[in-house]
This record gives structure tokens, C-alpha cells and sequence, in this order.
């Protein structure tokens, strides 16, 4: 591709090439080139994650070859502590590096390998044996996961405009969506043996997340003059120093209500057979094809606003489904999908809203620091809210339903004193 051809993407996609965009010379040079390569890379890392999800995919496969409650239930915790607890560990080695796109590759190729190693234990492996290799192997990928985590914002600021980073993103989860949809209409159709199709996307996922760190290797990234991050557990002192980061990690706190109702909605419906849970992987895949670049592109101009909608969105949706639970409607099939797409759309919001305000409002300097700091934090939260609301959902759903929808209704308050850090 030639660096013309490169340029008229770059502006057809982002509407403009212009402005100031907090970039180094060199790196602004070669802006397009980076773009196109985040959205590349990004989108193959995403469609890779919709093919591995822990919630469906593993879930099932587990359940298909006999490994117990016990090993299927640790899939999920595993999957989302893994990939955030780490990183005030990984931070400081990453930050000491002038260039750090290596980070993001070798992290992607540890959970290519892992994947085809998951698909491989799939196709020989059966029982609890099965289940614990299994888990044990998507812990190894949820801590290369952490990796690419801890480094991808650090890397996007360095070598994407500042107007252009949620552009990139959003752009990207919604190509990624497109395979997601693909793989979520197999199901649903029955095309091919259901075991077959799951090994075989989980293969996929293995060669996605390879070629995504190849692409992204190529990187034209301006080697960094000095760290940009205070080391380990001092990094907890940026919450006194820094009352923006704090009130943050406030709201994103309080928005993983999006993250975690999924589940709670399934439970509303007796009916969970794999076509069911089909009709939900493509409704949150539609979600984000729709929503994932409007939302990107509205985070350029204000990431705080995004927050504070996405909120509001989330609160209305899961308000909704408690509402429609208590007149007996929530039985009905397809309900449950339609409502799990109004969150998807919140869910979204929340996904590029945070990570371009993060990474907008954080200097050169703080950037990695603010990543695992706040990944960190909401790592915790991710454990101690889910297994509090998994126990409390023994006794009633729709309360659990209804607190997350709460939570998400705090959180859009709690961004109105967020600074519009677009136009610091």
C-alpha cells in the first residue's frame, strides 16, 4: 500500500488530517501508516476475543466435554482478573522501555499460542483434566492479555493523534463486530457440528491474534526520551496527587455494572439452550457494529459527555429489563436479546469512552502509570462486586439487575465534574 493511498484512508475515515494531535514530528509523519495499523491489529485482537469469549464460547465447550461446574465457573474470573491485577507489576518493565510496541506483539502471539493450545487440549483432552488445563491455559493468556492491556494506550498516545485515538478504536470494534456476527449467525443457523465450529473459531482466534502482533510489530513508534511512570504500589499515591484520575476510577467503577449484568439477564430466562445464547452473541455483536465508531467519534469531542451517556444509557436498559421482569414479559422469547443489545449499546459507550478519556487526559509521562493504575483498581472491583452480586442473585436477580442499573445512573453523575480533556 503506498503512502498515498494510505493518507486518502486515513482521511476518509478520521474526516480530517488536521489539528493539533500531541504527536511528536516523526510520529506525526507517519500518523497514517500508525492508524491504519492500530486499526488492523485491533480489529483482529477483538474479533479474536468474540471468538474466545470465557462467558459462551469456553463455557460451553467445557460443559460439551464433561469438566464440571467447578472448572467452568472459573473461566470468567480468571479471564477478567487476570487481565487486570497485573499490571501495576508489568507497568514499570514496560515503562522503562523506549519502545514498547513489543510488548503489545509478544503479548498477542502468547495468546495466539494460547488459544491453539486450548483448541488442541478441546480436541484430546475430555473430564475435569480437560477443564483445569483449560483454565490453566486462559490464565496464561490472561496474563499476555495484561500485557497488551498495560501497553496499548501508552503506545496509541505516542503514535495517533490526540482527535483521532477513540476514531481508532471504535473504528476497529466495529470492523471486529463483522466477525463476531459471522460466527454468531453460524451458530444460530446450525451450519456444521456445533463442537467442530467452536474448536475451529477458537483455531481462528489462534492465527487472528498471531497476525494482529505481526501487523502490529510494524509499528513506526518514536522511541520514548525517559519512563513515563511511577513504579509499583507508589503508583496508589497518584489517587491523592491527582483528583481527576480518582473521580475516573470512580466512574469506571461504577459502570462495570455493563460488564456484568450479561449473565443476570440470561438467568431471567429459563430457556438457555446454545441457540438462545447464539441470538445473544449476535445481538451484542450488532451492538457494537452500530455503535463502536459513532461512539469513538463522539469520545474525540467529549469523552466526559460519552461517559455520562453511556451511563445513562446502561441505568435505562437494565432498569428496563427489571421493569419488564416484574410484569412477566422478560419470558417471552427474544426479549432478553433486544434488551442485552440496549446495553451492548451502553456497554460500548463505556468501553471507548474511558479508554480515550484515560488516555487523553494522562501526560507522556503518566500515561502507562494511569493505565494500570486504574485497570488495577477495577480489576479488584470486577472480583469483589462479582462475587457479592453472584451470591445475592441466589435471592433475587432483578434486585442485582437493579443495582447495577443504580450504579450506572452514579456513575453518569459522578462524570458531570469529569474535565472535557479534549479541549485542555
Amino acid at each position: 500500500m503506498t503512502r498515498d493511498v494510505t493518507e486518502e484512508i486515513f482521511d476518509a475515515v478520521t474526516g480530517e488530517a488536521d489539528g493539533e494531535t500531541g504527536l511528536k514530528n516523526k510520529a506525526e509523519e507517519v500518523e497514517p501508516g500508525s492508524f491504519l495499523r492500530h486499526v488492523v491489529s485491533l480489529s483482529g485482537s477483538k474479533i479474536a476475543d468474540g471468538l474466545v469469549d470465557p462467558k459462551l464460547v469456553l463455557s460451553w465447550l467445557l460443559t460439551h466435554l464433561g469438566a464440571g461446574a467447578f472448572w467452568t465457573g472459573l473461566l470468567v474470573p480468571i479471564r477478567e482478573s487476570g487481565a487486570l491485577l497485573p499490571q501495576l507489576l508489568i507497568t514499570p518493565v514496560i515503562t522503562d522501555a523506549p519502545i514498547r510496541k513489543w510488548f503489545w506483539a509478544g503479548g498477542a502471539i502468547v495468546q495466539g499460542m494460547m488459544a491453539g493450545c486450548i483448541a488442541l487440549a478441546g480436541l484430546t483432552l475430555e473430564g475435569p483434566v480437560a477443564g483445569a488445563v483449560i483454565v490453566g491455559l486462559l490464565a496464561v493468556l490472561a496474563l499476555a492479555r495484561s500485557v497488551c492491556s498495560a501497553s496499548y494506550k501508552d503506545i496509541l498516545g505516542k503514535t495517533v493523534g490526540k482527535a483521532r485515538r477513540g476514531t481508532a478504536t471504535g473504528f476497529a470494534g466495529s470492523a471486529a463486530a463483522i466477525g463476531v456476527m459471522l460466527f454468531a449467525g453460524i451458530l444460530l443457523l446450525g451450519i456444521g457440528d456445533r463442537y467442530a465450529v467452536v474448536i475451529g473459531a477458537i483455531s481462528l482466534a489462534a492465527c487472528l491474534w498471531t497476525g494482529a502482533a505481526a501487523v502490529f510489530a510494524t509499528m513506526k513508534e518514536v522511541p520514548s526520551e525517559e519512563s513515563s511512570g511511577t513504579g509499583g504500589a507508589a503508583q496508589f499515591g497518584l489517587l491523592r496527587a491527582r483528583p481527576q484520575l480518582t473521580r475516573f476510577i470512580i466512574v469506571r467503577g461504577l459502570l462495570v455494572g455493563t460488564a456484568l449484568a450479561p449473565p443476570y439477564l440470561v438467568m431471567l430466562q429459563p430457556d438457555s439452550a446454545f441457540g438462545q445464547l447464539g441470538a445473544l452473541v449476535l445481538a451484542s455483536a450488532v451492538a457494537a457494529l452500530l455503535s463502536s465508531y459513532v461512539w469513538g467519534r463522539l469520545s474525540d469531542r467529549s469523552s466526559r459527555r460519552v461517559l455520562q451517556l453511556s451511563g445513562l444509557a446502561g441505568g435505562a436498559a437494565l432498569a428496563l429489563v427489571v421493569v419488564l421482569d416484574l410484569v412477566g414479559v422478560t419470558t417471552i422469547t427474544g426479549v432478553i436479546p433486544v434488551m442485552l443489545f440496549g446495553l451492548m449499546i451502553a456497554y460500548q459507550g463505556v468501553r471507548q469512552g474511558r479508554s480515550t478519556h484515560l488516555v487523553d487526559m494522562a501526560g507522556p509521562e503518566d500515561r502507562a502509570s494511569y493505565t494500570a493504575l486504574s485497570n488495577t483498581i477495577v480489576g479488584i472491583v470486577l472480583i469483589v462486586a462479582g462475587a457479592g452480586f453472584a451470591a445475592l442473585a441466589s435471592l433475587s436477580v432483578p434486585l442485582v439487575i437493579g443495582l447495577f442499573a443504580a450504579m450506572c445512573f452514579g456513575a453518569a453523575a459522578m462524570a458531570t465534574g469529569l474535565e472535557e480533556v479534549q479541549h485542555g
